[in-house]
């Protein structure tokens, strides 16, 4: 997986709004990308303990509830990444009619 190209920052930085937009949608998005990891990562443990003849029930059922954990916290942070979205999306010039910019 590659980095990310963010700007050389510095105390003095100077951007416009369309580059402040641009990298909180690129941080988004690479938070996205490590979300989809994640939940790819989960699947798979999943399938393969389904696949293990060895595994007691209860041991399929504590599978389970890591996966489950794990899958709610991704839910948290997917609706944490919408709220920044949203933000994200007001900071961009409002082309409709008004009221669909709060305006």
């Amino acid at each position: 997986m590659s980095m990310p190209n963010i700007p050389d920052i510095r105390p003095d930085i100077e951007l416009t709004r369309e580059q402040v937009v641009h990298l909180l949608l690129a941080s988004i998005a690479m938070e996205e990308l490590g979300l989809a990891h994640i939940l790819n990562a989960e699947g798979e443990k999943l399938q393969k303990a389904v696949a293990d003849p060895q595994l007691s029930m209860e041991e399929l059922l504590c599978v389970n509830e890591a996966v489950e954990r794990t899958l709610r916290t991704l839910i948290r942070k997917e609706l944490l990444l919408q709220m920044k979205l949203d933000a994200v999306m007001r900071m961009l010039p409002c082309e409709g009619a008004p009221e669909c910019c709060g305006e």
